[in-house]
């Protein structure tokens, strides 16, 4: 689900040099550095919204360049004035139009996003992997599980498939869900999953929330469509291009959330916890429900919006979610 710290400026486009042609650009650039420097001029210049895994115009450039280039985000800082072939300095004019003229995400340009520190692919049917539940993952969800890691997963609402792939690769000995009612984001999934060797352990489900999923897990995370209409209409260009379906969940935000929360402990173990992301539409949950515990997490990295439920807590406050 979609955060938005990024900055979002206007600024005239009047000295854009986009106005000349590919072949003009092209031939005008030719080190890494060049295209670096260009492409985040021009990001500046257009006012770009940067929420889909950079936060200012400079990150973008480098993402993208590194990106157009297949190089890693950490190489030699000696490349920057490296010469580029004709074909690679094409490649980066392209994309910047694109980013620039169609406001589409960068990692749907590159088909490719990271997520928990592994690569996922991406495009227009499923949300951009961006949630502080990364943290979570990392460190294999320790505080919930100190001794013993969860033995199964569930990855609700699922999209690409990132949060419970990277579950399963940050721990070995799990096994994984991936619940979603889109079939097209299933697809994604499934391509992850190959992706990454998991076919053993990790599992797309087609699932209207629970419906389709048997059994009991000791670990429910869900990153589900939590944005309230007003947030949903006032949202940048580049939101339009993530699938509606994923995005959207009513006046308040909660008409998915609310539905997890009433069904969420029937599939929890007796020792489960649920771990829910709801964004800025945290305000309006504590607001519907002020009498339930929710554990508000905190993140190194940022983030918002996410909470966590034990199963003792779920049955407590049955009575609220029914």
């Amino acid at each position: 689900m979609p955060t938005t710290t990024g900055r979002h400026v206007s600024l005239r486009n009047d000295s854009s040099t986009l106005t000349l042609s590919d072949d003009e650009l092209r031939d005008g650039l030719v080190t890494l550095r060049d295209c670096l420097r260009w492409a985040a001029s021009e990001f500046h210049l257009a006012g770009l919204f940067h929420g889909h895994g950079t936060d200012s115009p400079w990150d973008e450039a480098v993402a993208l360049t590194l990106g157009a280039l297949h190089l890693p985000w950490n190489v030699d800082p000696a490349v920057l004035d490296a010469r580029l072939l004709p074909m690679e300095r094409s490649r980066i004019v392209a994309l910047v139009r694109e980013r620039v003229t169609t406001r589409r995400p960068l990692p749907y340009l590159l088909g490719e996003a990271f997520f928990a520190g592994f690569p996922f692919d991406v495009d227009e049917r499923v949300l951009i992997p961006r949630s502080p539940i990364a943290e979570l993952v990392e460190h294999g969800f320790a505080a919930w599980f100190p001794e013993e890691p969860p033995a199964r997963v569930l990855d609700l609402c699922t999209g690409s498939g990132c949060i419970g792939i990277a579950a399963a690769l940050h721990l070995p000995t799990c096994e994984v869900d991936l619940g979603d009612i889109s079939e097209e984001a299933l697809a994604v999934a499934r391509q992850n999953i190959s992706r990454h060797d998991l076919g053993e352990r990790v599992r797309a489900v087609h699932s209207d929330l629970f419906a389709g999923l048997p059994g009991r897990y000791d670990l429910i995370v869900s990153n589900p469509p939590y944005v309230d209409a007003r947030d949903l209409a006032t949202m940048p260009a580049e939101f339009r291009h993530e699938p509606a379906l994923a995005l959207g969940a009513g006046a308040d935000g909660l008409d998915i959330v609310r539905r997890i929360l009433r069904e969420a402990r029937d599939h929890l173990t007796e020792r489960g916890v649920l771990i829910v992301e709801v964004g800025n539409s945290d305000r309006h949950l504590e607001a519907a429900f002020p009498e339930v515990p929710f554990l508000w997490l905190e993140f190194e990295r940022g983030g918002q919006g996410v909470f966590a439920l034990t199963a003792d807590e779920l049955d407590a406050h049955a009575a609220s979610f029914a």
